[in-house]
Protein backbone atom coordinates (compact mmCIF):
# COMPACT_ATOMS: atom_id res chain seq x y z
CA UNK A 1 0.00 0.00 0.00
CA UNK A 2 1.13 3.54 -0.78
CA UNK A 3 -0.05 6.48 1.27
CA UNK A 4 0.49 10.19 0.80
CA UNK A 5 0.45 12.51 3.80
CA UNK A 6 0.23 16.19 3.00
CA UNK A 7 2.09 18.14 5.66
CA UNK A 8 4.07 15.10 6.80
CA UNK A 9 6.52 17.22 8.81
CA UNK A 10 3.76 18.72 10.94
CA UNK A 11 2.50 17.72 14.37
CA UNK A 12 -0.14 15.23 13.22
CA UNK A 13 1.56 14.27 9.97
CA UNK A 14 4.72 13.06 11.68
CA UNK A 15 2.77 10.94 14.17
CA UNK A 16 0.63 9.50 11.36
CA UNK A 17 3.75 8.59 9.38
CA UNK A 18 5.16 6.74 12.38
CA UNK A 19 1.89 4.88 12.91
CA UNK A 20 1.66 3.90 9.24
CA UNK A 21 5.22 2.54 9.30
CA UNK A 22 4.47 0.57 12.47
CA UNK A 23 1.68 -1.29 10.65
CA UNK A 24 4.09 -2.78 8.12
CA UNK A 25 3.54 -3.19 4.39
CA UNK A 26 3.05 0.54 3.86
CA UNK A 27 5.13 2.88 1.70
CA UNK A 28 4.89 6.39 3.17
CA UNK A 29 5.17 9.50 1.02
CA UNK A 30 4.75 13.04 2.24
CA UNK A 31 4.66 16.54 0.83
CA UNK A 32 6.91 19.31 2.12
CA UNK A 33 7.78 22.85 1.10
CA UNK A 34 11.27 24.33 0.98
CA UNK A 35 10.83 25.97 4.38
CA UNK A 36 9.27 22.97 6.14
CA UNK A 37 10.85 22.03 9.45
CA UNK A 38 12.21 18.50 9.20
CA UNK A 39 12.98 17.81 12.87
CA UNK A 40 9.62 16.09 13.49
CA UNK A 41 10.53 13.28 11.08
CA UNK A 42 14.25 13.03 11.78
CA UNK A 43 13.84 9.62 13.41
CA UNK A 44 12.09 8.16 10.36
CA UNK A 45 13.76 10.20 7.61
CA UNK A 46 15.26 7.12 5.96
CA UNK A 47 11.90 5.31 5.96
CA UNK A 48 9.70 7.92 4.27
CA UNK A 49 9.72 9.44 0.80
CA UNK A 50 9.60 13.23 0.93
CA UNK A 51 8.33 15.18 -2.08
CA UNK A 52 8.82 18.90 -2.50
CA UNK A 53 5.36 20.07 -3.52
CA UNK A 54 3.57 23.35 -2.94
CA UNK A 55 -0.07 22.29 -2.81
CA UNK A 56 -1.15 25.72 -4.05
CA UNK A 57 0.40 24.85 -7.42
CA UNK A 58 -2.04 22.65 -9.34
CA UNK A 59 0.55 21.31 -11.78
CA UNK A 60 2.88 20.35 -8.93
CA UNK A 61 0.04 18.52 -7.18
CA UNK A 62 -0.88 16.63 -10.34
CA UNK A 63 2.74 15.56 -10.89
CA UNK A 64 3.01 14.48 -7.25
CA UNK A 65 -0.02 12.20 -7.47
CA UNK A 66 1.07 10.78 -10.82
CA UNK A 67 4.48 9.97 -9.31
CA UNK A 68 3.25 8.46 -6.04
CA UNK A 69 0.08 6.70 -7.29
CA UNK A 70 -1.25 6.59 -3.72
CA UNK A 71 -3.99 4.33 -2.42
CA UNK A 72 -4.73 6.64 0.53
CA UNK A 73 -4.25 10.39 0.86
CA UNK A 74 -4.35 11.98 4.30
CA UNK A 75 -4.83 15.70 3.70
CA UNK A 76 -3.44 17.38 6.80
CA UNK A 77 -1.56 20.37 5.36
CA UNK A 78 -3.21 23.67 6.28
CA UNK A 79 -2.83 27.03 7.95
CA UNK A 80 -4.11 25.63 11.24
CA UNK A 81 -3.51 28.35 13.83
CA UNK A 82 -6.76 30.15 14.64
CA UNK A 83 -5.23 33.49 15.82
CA UNK A 84 -3.22 33.77 12.60
CA UNK A 85 -6.47 33.48 10.65
CA UNK A 86 -7.57 36.75 12.26
CA UNK A 87 -4.46 38.61 11.12
CA UNK A 88 -4.16 36.83 7.76
CA UNK A 89 -7.70 35.81 6.79
CA UNK A 90 -7.16 35.91 3.03
CA UNK A 91 -4.05 33.73 3.23
CA UNK A 92 -5.82 31.26 5.51
CA UNK A 93 -8.82 30.94 3.20
CA UNK A 94 -6.75 30.79 0.03
CA UNK A 95 -4.23 28.27 1.33
CA UNK A 96 -6.71 25.89 2.94
CA UNK A 97 -9.27 25.89 0.15
CA UNK A 98 -7.03 25.98 -2.94
CA UNK A 99 -4.68 23.26 -1.66
CA UNK A 100 -7.56 20.84 -1.25
CA UNK A 101 -9.17 21.88 -4.53
CA UNK A 102 -5.94 21.07 -6.36
CA UNK A 103 -5.81 17.63 -4.76
CA UNK A 104 -9.42 16.84 -5.63
CA UNK A 105 -8.98 18.03 -9.21
CA UNK A 106 -5.87 15.89 -9.62
CA UNK A 107 -7.72 12.89 -8.23
CA UNK A 108 -10.62 13.51 -10.60
CA UNK A 109 -8.28 13.55 -13.60
CA UNK A 110 -6.50 10.32 -12.67
CA UNK A 111 -7.93 7.02 -13.83
CA UNK A 112 -7.49 5.40 -10.44
CA UNK A 113 -9.63 5.19 -7.31
CA UNK A 114 -7.89 6.96 -4.46
CA UNK A 115 -9.31 7.39 -0.98
CA UNK A 116 -8.76 10.79 0.61
CA UNK A 117 -9.33 11.82 4.21
CA UNK A 118 -9.98 15.53 4.59
CA UNK A 119 -9.02 16.63 8.09
CA UNK A 120 -11.71 19.01 9.24
CA UNK A 121 -12.07 20.52 12.68
CA UNK A 122 -14.48 20.87 15.56
CA UNK A 123 -13.98 24.62 15.05
CA UNK A 124 -16.46 24.27 12.19
CA UNK A 125 -19.26 24.04 14.76
CA UNK A 126 -18.23 27.35 16.32
CA UNK A 127 -21.12 28.76 18.34
CA UNK A 128 -22.59 25.80 20.20
CA UNK A 129 -25.40 26.01 22.76
CA UNK A 130 -25.60 24.00 25.96
CA UNK A 131 -28.63 22.03 24.74
CA UNK A 132 -26.61 20.89 21.68
CA UNK A 133 -23.98 19.08 23.74
CA UNK A 134 -22.55 16.57 22.93
CA UNK A 135 -22.21 17.67 19.32
CA UNK A 136 -23.41 15.36 16.57
CA UNK A 137 -22.40 15.60 12.93
CA UNK A 138 -25.86 17.00 12.18
CA UNK A 139 -25.34 20.05 14.42
CA UNK A 140 -25.44 23.42 12.61
CA UNK A 141 -22.09 24.83 11.52
CA UNK A 142 -21.64 28.33 12.97
CA UNK A 143 -17.93 29.09 12.42
CA UNK A 144 -16.45 31.89 14.55
CA UNK A 145 -13.07 32.48 12.89
CA UNK A 146 -11.67 32.72 9.36
CA UNK A 147 -9.88 29.44 10.05
CA UNK A 148 -13.17 27.74 10.91
CA UNK A 149 -14.77 29.15 7.76
CA UNK A 150 -11.90 27.70 5.70
CA UNK A 151 -12.43 24.27 7.27
CA UNK A 152 -16.16 24.41 6.52
CA UNK A 153 -15.26 25.15 2.90
CA UNK A 154 -12.85 22.19 2.82
CA UNK A 155 -15.53 19.98 4.35
CA UNK A 156 -18.13 21.00 1.78
CA UNK A 157 -15.69 20.71 -1.14
CA UNK A 158 -14.98 17.09 -0.23
CA UNK A 159 -18.71 16.38 -0.03
CA UNK A 160 -19.37 18.11 -3.36
CA UNK A 161 -16.60 16.23 -5.18
CA UNK A 162 -17.99 12.94 -3.92
CA UNK A 163 -21.52 13.78 -5.00
CA UNK A 164 -20.51 15.34 -8.32
CA UNK A 165 -17.69 13.06 -9.43
CA UNK A 166 -17.87 9.97 -7.22
CA UNK A 167 -14.54 10.60 -5.48
CA UNK A 168 -13.90 8.52 -2.36
CA UNK A 169 -13.75 11.38 0.13
CA UNK A 170 -14.07 10.90 3.88
CA UNK A 171 -14.44 13.94 6.10
CA UNK A 172 -13.34 13.96 9.73
CA UNK A 173 -14.09 16.66 12.27
CA UNK A 174 -11.45 16.11 14.90
CA UNK A 175 -11.82 17.75 18.28
CA UNK A 176 -8.71 19.01 20.11
CA UNK A 177 -5.76 16.63 19.86
CA UNK A 178 -2.54 17.23 21.76
CA UNK A 179 0.80 15.65 22.55
CA UNK A 180 4.54 15.85 21.89
CA UNK A 181 5.59 18.01 18.88
CA UNK A 182 2.56 20.27 19.16
CA UNK A 183 3.51 23.76 17.96
CA UNK A 184 4.34 26.18 20.77
CA UNK A 185 1.62 28.61 19.66
CA UNK A 186 -1.15 26.16 20.60
CA UNK A 187 -2.53 26.42 24.11
CA UNK A 188 -1.46 23.17 25.82
CA UNK A 189 1.97 23.17 24.22
CA UNK A 190 2.40 26.87 24.95
CA UNK A 191 1.65 26.33 28.63
CA UNK A 192 4.09 23.40 28.73
CA UNK A 193 6.83 25.43 27.02
CA UNK A 194 6.38 28.31 29.47
CA UNK A 195 6.63 25.92 32.44
CA UNK A 196 9.81 24.35 31.01
CA UNK A 197 11.33 27.82 30.56
CA UNK A 198 10.44 28.76 34.14
CA UNK A 199 12.01 25.54 35.45
CA UNK A 200 15.23 26.31 33.56
CA UNK A 201 15.32 29.83 35.00
CA UNK A 202 15.09 31.65 31.67
CA UNK A 203 11.62 33.03 32.34
CA UNK A 204 10.14 34.67 35.42
CA UNK A 205 7.78 32.36 37.36
CA UNK A 206 4.67 33.74 35.67
CA UNK A 207 2.65 31.85 33.08
CA UNK A 208 0.73 34.09 30.66
CA UNK A 209 -2.74 32.89 29.65
CA UNK A 210 -5.81 33.89 27.67
CA UNK A 211 -9.35 32.60 28.16
CA UNK A 212 -9.27 29.78 30.73
CA UNK A 213 -13.02 29.17 30.89
CA UNK A 214 -13.41 27.63 27.43
CA UNK A 215 -14.23 23.92 27.53
CA UNK A 216 -12.69 21.50 25.06
CA UNK A 217 -12.66 17.81 24.17
CA UNK A 218 -9.06 16.54 24.24
CA UNK A 219 -7.62 13.42 22.60
CA UNK A 220 -4.00 12.30 22.37
CA UNK A 221 -2.57 12.75 18.87
CA UNK A 222 -1.32 9.16 18.94
CA UNK A 223 -4.91 7.98 19.34
CA UNK A 224 -6.14 10.48 16.76
CA UNK A 225 -3.89 9.21 13.96
CA UNK A 226 -5.23 5.70 14.48
CA UNK A 227 -8.70 7.16 14.00
CA UNK A 228 -7.58 8.88 10.80
CA UNK A 229 -6.34 5.57 9.44
CA UNK A 230 -9.62 3.86 10.31
CA UNK A 231 -11.57 6.65 8.63
CA UNK A 232 -10.14 5.58 5.25
CA UNK A 233 -10.04 1.88 6.00
CA UNK A 234 -13.69 1.66 7.12
CA UNK A 235 -15.29 5.05 6.49
CA UNK A 236 -18.08 5.43 3.95
CA UNK A 237 -17.36 7.72 0.98
CA UNK A 238 -18.97 11.14 1.27
CA UNK A 239 -19.62 10.75 5.00
CA UNK A 240 -18.45 12.95 7.85
CA UNK A 241 -17.33 11.72 11.28
CA UNK A 242 -16.73 13.45 14.60
CA UNK A 243 -13.65 12.17 16.43
CA UNK A 244 -13.13 13.02 20.09
CA UNK A 245 -13.17 11.75 23.64
CA UNK A 246 -16.67 12.95 24.51
CA UNK A 247 -15.45 14.63 27.71
CA UNK A 248 -15.32 18.37 28.39
CA UNK A 249 -12.32 19.88 30.17
CA UNK A 250 -11.73 23.58 30.80
CA UNK A 251 -8.47 25.19 29.72
CA UNK A 252 -7.94 26.04 33.39
CA UNK A 253 -8.09 22.34 34.29
CA UNK A 254 -5.50 21.59 31.60
CA UNK A 255 -3.22 24.27 33.04
CA UNK A 256 -3.64 22.93 36.58
CA UNK A 257 -2.69 19.41 35.46
CA UNK A 258 0.44 20.74 33.78
CA UNK A 259 1.38 22.80 36.84
CA UNK A 260 0.97 19.71 39.03
CA UNK A 261 3.97 18.17 37.23
CA UNK A 262 6.25 21.04 38.29
CA UNK A 263 7.72 21.82 41.72
CA UNK A 264 8.06 25.53 40.93
CA UNK A 265 5.74 28.13 42.45
CA UNK A 266 4.18 29.70 39.33
CA UNK A 267 1.82 32.67 39.10
CA UNK A 268 -0.98 32.64 36.52
CA UNK A 269 -1.49 35.96 34.71
CA UNK A 270 -4.13 36.71 32.07
CA UNK A 271 -2.92 39.02 29.30
CA UNK A 272 -5.12 40.84 26.74
CA UNK A 273 -3.05 39.84 23.71
CA UNK A 274 -3.89 36.18 24.34
CA UNK A 275 -7.62 36.82 24.02
CA UNK A 276 -9.42 36.24 20.70
CA UNK A 277 -11.96 38.60 19.04
CA UNK A 278 -14.54 35.82 19.48
CA UNK A 279 -13.87 32.53 21.18
CA UNK A 280 -15.54 29.15 20.94
CA UNK A 281 -16.60 28.46 24.52
CA UNK A 282 -17.76 24.86 24.36
CA UNK A 283 -16.86 21.89 22.15
CA UNK A 284 -17.66 18.31 23.17
CA UNK A 285 -17.89 15.47 20.68
CA UNK A 286 -20.51 12.81 20.15
CA UNK A 287 -18.39 10.29 18.26
CA UNK A 288 -20.97 7.50 18.33
CA UNK A 289 -21.22 7.34 14.54
CA UNK A 290 -17.47 6.80 14.12
CA UNK A 291 -17.03 4.48 17.10
CA UNK A 292 -19.92 2.28 16.00
CA UNK A 293 -18.46 1.97 12.52
CA UNK A 294 -14.81 1.39 13.45
CA UNK A 295 -14.60 0.30 17.09
CA UNK A 296 -12.09 3.09 17.75
CA UNK A 297 -11.71 4.52 21.23
CA UNK A 298 -9.10 6.81 22.80
CA UNK A 299 -6.71 4.93 25.09
CA UNK A 300 -4.17 7.50 26.32
CA UNK A 301 -5.40 9.56 29.33
CA UNK A 302 -5.16 13.35 29.25
CA UNK A 303 -2.67 13.37 32.15
CA UNK A 304 -0.26 11.21 30.13
CA UNK A 305 -0.69 13.43 27.07
CA UNK A 306 0.11 16.57 29.04
CA UNK A 307 3.05 15.02 30.90
CA UNK A 308 4.58 13.85 27.61
CA UNK A 309 4.08 17.32 26.13
CA UNK A 310 5.81 18.95 29.09
CA UNK A 311 8.70 16.48 28.92
CA UNK A 312 9.01 17.17 25.19
CA UNK A 313 9.67 20.84 25.99
CA UNK A 314 11.91 20.05 28.95
CA UNK A 315 14.19 18.17 26.52
CA UNK A 316 14.31 21.12 24.13
CA UNK A 317 14.61 24.19 26.39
Amino acid sequence: MRILITGITGFVGSHLAEYALSRGGVEVYGTVRWRSRMDNIEAIANQVNVIDCDLRDSSAVRKCLECVQPDYIFHLAAQSYVPTSWTAPAETLTTNIICELNLLEAMREMDKEIRIQVAGSSEEYGLVFEDEIPIKETNPLRPLSPYAVSKVAQDMLAYQYHRSYGLYTVRTRAFNHEGPRRGHVFVTSNFAKQIAEIEKGIKEPVIEVGNLSARRDFTDVRDMVKAYWLSLEKGEPGEVYNIGSGRAVTIREVLEILLSFSDDDIEIRQVPERMRPSDVELLVSDSTKFVTLTGWKPEIPLEKTLEDTLNYWRERI
